[in-house]
């Protein structure tokens, strides 16, 4: 098959990133609040103080954040649109990684279009607008990139990708990821495992490459593991109960957590809050609930279905890419259910913040129906494969037609709202600048609330103090932008 001019595939994530950007402009105010409290007392004045670096818990601190965080000091003042902008090169990675493999697969324009549309969808905002978490971004650039990686070394078997392989859990887990190594490193050690089985099973031996891969994923985690025991864990409105006692009293809770998170994977919290305000919503709640519970159980069902068709027409034999999105997606759902079940909010999951978690996943779902659509279409019928054959060719490009036009619909719903409120969250960020620059004259409640740091915490206005009074010592951040009288554009 003629390979497809490759430049116009990387064009794509450009726009993307450039679209971000936009958004990133018009949707936020140079100035720090929630997490970034915590950082400006933790870490600043002083960037290059060993003892603050050189702790038995760096590894859930994210090492790449002291180089990024010295930047930003020498050059920017601490801007927390230097880190914003980070974030959306961190989610540019991740495009270019899918363009590179979408432009070697020969996807086709439309479906790549597609796949672009629902990753640069603006359901990740919360993270967006947070430049605290810019390196979460990154990490999901870097898993792509491994993965890609892995599928290139099984199909290729070229030395220079098994190289990488054993350097870039070293490079990835300890340095970049922080918690999301674990859904990182768990499917890497769940397919180096099931490899071995399948080799030994099939070939009488154990290919030594990918045990010395599940070793070198293997020994940077159980390191994070250990540094992550030295971590203080501090929960604000988590209950103190047991998961049996949840699940006698709430027999259910589990499982609408679960469903809830698979339906915010393709329609956001913000839509969802929409609709539970709106009228027919106000009129009808238990049917919303159910409308959302029911498309969650769709997504869920996507997720099954994908990984039934890389089986049934054998696209995992020239490709393992889209089922490791599909692991890993899937066991990030798990993840938060298991780490955020303790706030017995059925919501929680929905969260935008775990949009870049879950929509790893719904990449690989998308990838899988672009494989089969092409499986189905003109490929078939050249190649008159047995394994491509099927009764209803049409129905099932049909269907999977409808669901990936399902994603994109709620994604780009998601966008719209999202870039209509985009001036409202600009001018409750100036509005928290106008705080800061009277914050002496403020009292310590009136900076919990304005801040949103850690509100139910009895200290919260005076850590919001001490972080505002560190910046104003400094002329950092909005009081750099504002010293001497001068006024930000």
């Amino acid at each position: 098959m003629k390979q497809k001019n490759s430049y116009l595939y990387y064009m794509i994530p450009v726009l993307g990133i450039l679209f971000c950007l936009w958004y990133v402009k018009i949707a936020t105010y140079d100035i720090v609040y929630t997490d970034y409290i915590r950082l400006v007392n933790s870490y600043l004045p002083d960037v290059w103080n060993p003892s603050k670096f050189f702790t038995a818990d760096i590894l859930t601190r994210i090492p790449v954040n002291y180089l990024a965080r010295i930047v930003n000091i020498l050059f920017f003042h601490y801007s927390t649109t230097f880190d914003m902008v980070l974030g959306v090169l961190g989610l540019g990675l991740g495009g270019f990684m899918l363009a590179v493999y979408s432009s070697k697969r020969n996807l086709g324009y439309g479906w790549f279009l597609l796949t672009m549309a629902v990753y640069f969808s603006l359901n990740k905002w919360e993270m967006l607008t947070n430049g605290s978490g810019w390196t979460h971004f990154m990490a999901f650039g870097c898993f792509y990139y491994h993965y890609l990686v892995l599928d290139r070394m099984i199909r290729e078997g070229e030395e220079k990708d098994y190289r990488k392989l054993l350097v870039l859990p070293w490079l990835v887990t300890l340095m970049v990821a922080g918690p999301y190594c674990a859904i990182y490193s768990v499917t890497l050690i769940l397919f180096y495992g099931g490899y071995l089985v399948y080799g030994r099973l099939a070939e009488g031996h154990w290919d030594k490459r990918y045990v010395n891969c599940l070793f070198c994923t293997l020994i940077p985690l159980l390191l994070y593991i250990w540094s992550n025991a030295y971590a203080v864990e501090d929960h604000a409105g988590a209950v103190d109960i047991s998961v049996w006692t949840v699940i006698q009293t709430q027999p259910v809770f589990f499982i609408r957590f679960l469903l809830k998170s698979f339906a915010s994977s393709v329609m956001g919290i913000e839509t969802y809050d929409g609709l539970v305000a709106s009228t027919w919503g106000v009129a009808h709640p238990l049917m919303l609930n159910r409308l959302v519970y029911l498309l969650g159980a769709v997504v869920a069902a996507l997720y099954l279905m994908s990984l039934w068709a890389n089986l049934r027409y054998r696209i995992y034999e020239e490709t393992m890419f889209p089922i490791l999105l599909l692991v890993a997606g899937g066991l990030n759902h798990l993840l938060i259910l298991t780490s955020r079940w303790i706030f017995l909010k059925e919501n929680y999951g929905m969260s935008s913040r775990y949009a870049l978690q879950y929509q790893i996943g719904i990449m690989g779902i998308l990838l899988t129906a672009a494989l089969v659509w092409n499986r189905l279409g003109h490929t078939a019928r050249e190649m008159r494969t047995e394994y491509v054959r099927c009764r209803y060719p049409g129905f099932i490009r049909l269907i999977t037609l409808f669901c990936c036009g399902m994603i994109l619909t709620l994604n780009v719903v998601t966008t719209k709202q999202e870039l209509a409120k985009a001036p409202y969250r600009e001018e409750y960020a100036v509005h928290i600048a106008e705080v800061a620059l009277n914050f002496e004259n403020e009292t310590d409640d009136v900076l919990r609330k304005t801040f949103d740091y850690r509100k139910s915490k009895e200290d919260s206005g005076a850590k919001v103090r001490e972080a505002l009074t560190i910046l104003k010592e400094n002329q950092w951040n909005i009081y750099y932008y504002y010293s001497e009288g001068g006024k930000r554009d």
